[in-house]
């Protein structure tokens, strides 16, 4: 088989030398040779076996100061330690003589040790024949604040990467959450899904949930000493909840006196002990997890499917662990307590809170629905097969089986492609516009939404709930150009009996009841969201696109100049509109992509048909990986045909707009009217 290097330098925590062991052992186990580099403080590496690992002259760091290294005494790292780093990096891969070479980090992070990972790459370039050379970094990246520093990484990359390997799910959190994306970047990105550490085998579902209720809090903190606030404010937490029983794990890394005051400070209800090999044992029972929200502790949560308060690391200006607690708390699979907001009480009600709703929960290991999903709405799981994955890739790569199936599929455009060919052959114009719904804070996925809409060249607008956006909303978007905010409802409340179709303004309450929330609607929007030169548009957007008709009729009198849905309305006088038509998501069939044959076929329908603007809706709240490429490559093709006409929302909505309803002239994929999509998430 193949011999492979893996290069590591872990400086904070053991993370990155847990993972980058991971895959050492799995790719010893697909029967590859192996050579593990560490570059960090020594640390216990169990299933080695079969592994050569080589230790560099160790360095560290205290705290979060990671550009001043220090030796195992606390002295600075003096020039010739890194020499001697240097010179045994590379007797390494001259021993090794590697196939494949793969920089862990290096190089989106490690700036202070770049000199001896370049010096590793330039080296592996000159060896004939030339090894494949990779990049493994994390699901979530530390973007720089210089842009020189994004530009070099960018240029390492093009001068001497073959791919990067990215290990997470891009449907949970994609690179370009947390790292610039561009079309570059993107071609060599390869997402493997979560590397598990302990190796359960690929697909393998959590661990079975416990035989009688959930019990007890399981607080960990990471193997440094980073965890240390988290644990002292844990204990004097038990001590508020005599009732409750707490067990405090503390990494093998923690200084013996710093774990000996922990143990002298807890309380009878609380142990104190050192990290223990069963750690998920102890999640599949528990009651609550509280801890930070590093890689390696959110895939054991994952797999555990216990309960989970995290509190992300955030010092030293951090950002990390914060962006993946808030993604999986948009999943609805754990609760964020801001590190600044850490305390006693705030962590003895949760934990109260925790133990009340533990009865009530699905059983260890089950997704957790997220807030707002209606019961039972079916959900992707979370790829946790990185390390098989990752094996897989590189094989390709080195041509020793079969490209591995890409997480995200390829689509024929041939349908789109030949309708937009007559429509130029025609000189026909077919304007398109596009709307996304459900904005109401910063999240990673509108993250990614305002970087698809930048990358494209598209205008956007955006649909927010008035009732759910806060300033953070309208902070984060106050300086986005091509940016319409069109207002989503008022709270996105479901107001229709059981049975019924959903909707907030549907014809299920008196017409007085449905004005008067539109109105609030409008005036609550313009109070959060206005900015000066970005003011919000008087378009009112329905819920689950359904309203009232007789609210439709009053929509000028609230002072409404415009209305969206999906599908055509009857005209109102005064009331410019302009609705969507394609949407890619199956909301009915597990809220994945929806089926692209049929969606481009429409989509060709609608250039041919050429009766009005286009509307494309998206949904970045909800939206995988396969949706989100489809609707990329859409954008992209539609804005490169001479055919397509790119219109904004302010440009269609303008005073004095048609009050003739701008339909797609009934596109469908047999010429029908397309159906009304009844949603299983806001919408």
């Amino acid at each position: 088989m193949s011999r492979v290097l893996i290069a590591v330098t872990h400086l904070l925590g053991a993370g990155h030398l847990t993972r980058a062991a991971a895959l050492a052992r799995a790719f010893a186990a697909a029967g590859h040779g192996v050579t593990l580099v560490s570059g960090g403080m020594p640390a216990a590496l169990p299933r080695l076996s079969g592994i050569r690992l080589v230790q560099l002259p160790p360095v560290r760091i205290v705290g979060t100061a990671f550009t001043a290294l220090l030796d195992p005494e606390g002295a600075p790292v003096a020039a010739e330690r890194l020499a001697a780093r240097r010179a045994r990096l590379l007797d390494a891969l001259a021993e090794a003589a590697p196939e494949a070479v793969i920089t862990e980090l290096h190089p989106f992070g490690r700036r202070v040790l770049a000199g001896e990972f370049d010096a590793l790459v330039e080296a592996a370039r000159a060896r004939r024949p030339r090894p494949l050379i990779l990049a493994s970094v994390r699901d979530v990246l530390a973007r720089p604040s210089r842009p020189e520093r994004i530009a070099a990484t960018g240029a390492r990359l093009a001068a001497a990467f073959d791919g990067v390997l990215v290990h997470g799910d891009p449907d949970l959190l994609p690179l370009g959450a947390s790292w610039p994306v561009d079309a570059a970047l993107a071609a060599r990105l390869a997402y493997t899904g979560y590397v598990d550490e302990a190796e359960a085998p690929p697909g393998a579902a959590a661990l079975p949930g416990p035989a009688g209720p959930r019990a007890g809090i399981v607080v960990s903190g990471g193997s440094s000493a980073a965890g240390l606030p988290l644990q002292t404010a844990a204990l004097r937490a038990a001590a508020l909840d005599p009732g409750l029983s707490w067990r405090v794990l503390v990494g093998r890394a923690v200084p013996e006196a710093d774990f000996l005051r922990l143990r002298a400070e807890a309380p009878p209800n609380a142990r104190v002990e050192r990290a223990r090999p069963d750690f998920r044992a102890l999640l599949a029972g528990a009651a609550l997890s509280v801890s930070q929200a590093g890689y390696n502790t959110v895939v054991d949560l994952l797999r555990s499917g216990c309960p989970a308060l995290l509190v992300p690391f955030e010092a030293g200006h951090e950002t990390e662990q914060r962006l993946r607690a808030e993604t999986l708390a948009a999943r609805g699979l754990a609760r964020v307590l801001p590190e600044a907001e850490l305390g006693p009480a705030r962590l003895a009600d949760a934990a109260a809170a925790a133990h009340a709703r533990a009865a009530a929960l699905p059983a260890a290991g089950d997704a957790l629905p997220a807030a707002g999903d209606a019961p039972g709405a079916a959900r992707a799981p979370i790829a946790l097969d990185g390390a098989a994955r990752s094996v897989a890739v590189v094989e390709a790569m080195l041509g020793r089986r079969p490209p591995a199936p890409a997480l995200v599929p390829g689509r024929d455009w041939s349908p789109l492609d030949a309708a937009l060919a007559r429509a130029a052959g025609d000189g026909r114009a077919v304007p398109f516009w596009w709307r996304d719904d459900d904005a109401t804070a910063p999240t990673p996925a509108l993250e990614r939404l305002l970087a698809l809409a930048a990358r494209t060249g598209w205008p956007l607008a955006l649909a927010a709930v008035p009732g759910g956006a806060g300033p953070a909303l309208a902070a984060r978007l106050a300086d986005e150009a091509g940016l319409d905010l069109l207002v989503h409802g008022l709270d996105h409340r479901n107001h229709a009996p059981g049975g019924d179709r959903r909707a907030e303004l549907g014809p299920h309450r008196p017409l007085a009841a449905l004005a008067a929330d539109a109105a609030s609607a409008l005036a609550l929007a313009r109070a959060r969201l206005d900015r000066p030169g970005r003011p919000v548009l008087p378009v009112l957007v329905p819920p689950w696109n359904r309203i009232a008709p007789a609210l439709a009729a009053r929509l000028p009198a609230l002072g409404y100049g415009g209305l969206s849905a999906f599908g055509a309305l009857p005209p109102v006088p005064g009331l410019a509109q302009a609705h969507a038509h394609l949407d890619p998501v199956a909301w009915r069939a597990g809220r994945g992509l929806a089926d692209p044959a049929a969606l481009l076929a429409r989509a060709a329908a609608a250039v041919d048909a050429a009766a009005g603007p286009v509307g494309l809706l998206t949904h970045h709240l909800v939206q995988d990986e396969a949706t989100w490429a489809l609707c990329e490559g859409l954008l992209e093709r539609l804005a490169k045909s001479p055919a397509v006409r790119i219109l904004r929302a302010a440009t269609l909505f303008a005073p004095g707009a048609s009050s003739v309803p701008q339909t797609a002239s009934g596109i469908g994929p047999t010429g029908s009217p397309p159906a009304r999509e009844d949603k299983t998430a806001p919408g």
